[in-house]
């Protein structure tokens, strides 16, 4: 169902700040020293899953001082709806992953499913090892696929979440912070 940018603005309105910026930026430091401990002397590649990870991967980035490549990786469950079962692949990755290891960010991780298919893929593809990482893990008991990433920020209550990449209806992606919609809103 589509919105219009005024509706977009009056959801944000309504909605509740789970995390601000700074909370945010603290708990992104925090998560991109643990990966680097790991993935320091790996050359990883790092994969943005699109579109919700790009600001995520973009963050993280920042925070490595290592060598690394980075690609991308376009899949989703959702499409224009806010659920999904079939995995629709848009691009895979161009770089090979034949003997890498790999991160893959992601925005979120609510049931599982897609980070899940996500990471087999590149495990099939040949991955040395795959890690994943997310900003959020919504906090509930209806996973299905993965049940918790390598490497998380921030836990999220059961809502319905935007801001940092998370979008609401294709808007509010830049918000800067992390937003609880109005349960009107959901």
């Amino acid at each position: 169902m589509a919105i219009t940018a005024t509706e977009a603005q009056a959801v944000a309105s309504r909605a509740e700040c789970l995390f601000t910026d700074q909370q945010v930026q603290q708990a992104l430091d925090d998560v991109a020293a643990k990966i680097s401990l790991e993935l320091a002397n790996e050359n990883p590649l790092v994969l943005c899953v699109m579109t919700g990870g790009i600001i995520v991967t973009s963050e993280l980035l920042k925070r490595f001082s290592f060598s690394l490549e980075v690609d991308y990786i376009h899949a989703t469950r959702y499409g224009d709806n806010t659920s999904g079962d079939h995995l629709n692949w848009i691009s895979k990755p161009r770089k090979n992953l034949t003997d890498r290891a790999v991160l893959v960010v992601d925005d979120i991780l609510d049931v599982g499913k897609t980070l899940h298919e996500i990471v087999n893929f590149c495990d099939q593809s040949g991955a040395r090892k795959t890690y994943s990482a997310v900003l959020v893990e919504k906090m509930h008991d209806r996973k299905e696929g993965l049940e918790h990433a390598d490497y998380t920020a921030l836990s999220v209550p059961d809502r319905y979440v935007f801001g940092y990449g998370m979008d609401y209806k294709h808007y509010l992606r830049n918000t800067a912070g992390i937003y609880a919609a109005a349960k009107e809103d959901e």
